[in-house]
């Protein structure tokens, strides 16, 4: 960590990610600038430990040696363009990282995706704390990778969690093993194109000495994996081949590090074919690390979900209830809609672009109903009068407090004993609800409230 003194280093945004680069530069001595929208308590916290607060700048000060942008950041931000013209290296939260290993550093085993990427880190981590070792995820899960790697005592080993946005600007980062779960079009209104959001995915195969790993069950990542540069090992929801984990006779099996059998596919939570894939996946990196099997199937033993991930939440006159919030895009929510069997599906919100004529087609047969909210919800309706027409669907247009009790109301009327209402919005959830988390929260409420008026 020598080098940093002096440095003269702005900081884009003051998020979680950009307040812990900031600490982290200024307790290096570096000279740094804080960009960001509006006052916080994070920029006022760093303007006390010696940071510059620049609010709402649109070029960086003369003589800026580095520019540190926070994820979700778009490259054609004004302050980024002119940092780009001034010849300024531009690099993220997660290269910093990076750059601040210290001798004899902590492997990185990553992984990134369109969907499943907390559920599996965690995994993951529940793994690698299984064999005792000082473990934990990082990354887009939430605690900055500049923490993880500046922490004392060290970490033996990081599992990190990488968005499209990350791995954008983390050009030389070289994880020791690499895992990319599924690919399907999202944020394209930040990348341009699903192309150019699927080379940013790529990037965390960069390395020669990466092991790479993929879902064979997805021919996007499939074609791409054939390409990475290192070793190319995947996994199927199938009986695996060499250099494959998979499954046999309900088993999970690795045939490419040479664990055999691992754990039983119904002891994967939460439950569902994707999540399967996903705990391959976890397992994949895990052996790759040298993990014994018998921790691989311990840590997913003892793995607890996270919140509004494919969580039941209810059984009210013999109808269940499903909280799969974070289903916030089609690809995510066609993993969930296919783990149930008759649905009466709750969905909407912001699509961001994305399209959902195939989502609905692909689900139609399964679906015995729908309610429908959010600022998009007439994209879903008229893929439904397409592919499903005689379907029942209720639309509710009111973004109030009250809207989800309507709409727990609405699927109630629609459900049948052995049915599920299912939360999988295949949207964002912002214009309505703060995050994914609220929008979970007030859907388990009105189903609570519908349990117990």
């Amino acid at each position: 960590m020598t080098g940093w003194r002096g440095l003269r280093v702005v900081v884009a945004g003051a998020g979680a990610s950009g307040e812990a680069a900031a600490r982290v530069l200024l307790r290096l001595g570096a000279t740094v600038t804080v960009v960001d929208r509006a006052a916080s308590t994070r920029t006022g916290a760093l303007a006390a430990g010696g940071a510059t607060i620049a609010l709402g700048a649109q070029a960086p000060p003369a003589g800026t040696d580095l520019l540190v942008v926070s994820p979700g950041w778009r490259p054609d931000a004004p302050l980024l363009t002119a940092a780009a013209a001034a010849g300024v290296e531009v690099i993220g939260e997660v290269e910093l990282a990076w750059r601040l290993r210290g001798p004899n550093p902590p492997p990185w085993l990553a992984l990134t995706g369109t969907n499943g990427k907390t559920t599996t880190v965690r995994m993951l981590e529940s793994m690698l704390r299984a064999a005792g070792g000082r473990a934990v995820a990082t990354g887009n899960v939430g605690l900055p990778v500049v923490d993880a790697v500046t922490a004392d005592p060290p970490y033996d080993v990081l599992a990190v969690e990488l968005s499209s946005f990350q791995l954008h600007s983390a050009p030389s980062v070289r994880p020791a093993a690499a895992a990319i779960l599924n690919l399907a079009p999202d944020h394209l209104d930040w990348h341009g194109d699903f192309a150019a959001y699927a080379a940013a995915k790529e990037l965390i195969w960069a390395g020669e000495k990466t092991v790479a790993i993929g879902n064979a069950d997805d021919p996007e990542v499939a074609r791409r994996l054939a390409a990475a540069p290192g070793r190319q090992v995947s996994f199927t929801l199938a009986e695996p081949g060499p250099d494959q984990l998979g499954v046999r006779g309900g088993r999970l099996v690795d045939r490419a590090f040479g664990g055999g059998e691992l754990a039983g596919a119904g002891e994967v939570r939460p439950a569902g074919p994707h999540n399967v894939a996903n705990a391959l996946a976890a397992a994949a990196l895990a052996r790759a690390h040298g993990l014994d099997p018998a921790a691989v199937a311990q840590g997913l033993r003892a793995f607890v979900p996270d919140p509004h991930r494919n969580e039941p939440v209810g059984d009210v006159a013999g109808v269940r209830y499903v909280d799969d919030s974070k289903a916030t895009n089609p690809h995510a929510a066609l993993a969930s809609l296919a783990s149930y069997d008759k649905v009466v599906w709750v969905a909407g919100g912001l699509l961001k672009g994305a399209p959902v004529d195939e989502l609905v087609a692909r689900v139609a047969g399964r679906l015995a109903g729908a309610v429908l909210l959010g600022a998009d919800r007439a994209a879903l309706v008229t893929a439904i009068a397409r592919h499903a027409p005689d379907l029942p669907v209720v639309t509710v247009s009111r973004t109030d407090d009250g809207a989800m009790s309507e709409v727990v109301e609405a699927a109630a009327a629609l459900a049948r004993p052995g049915d599920t209402v299912l939360l999988a919005p295949a949207a964002a959830s912002m214009d309505m609800f703060r995050d994914y988390k609220a929008r979970g929260d007030a859907f388990v409420a009105a189903v609570r409230a519908l349990a117990d008026p």
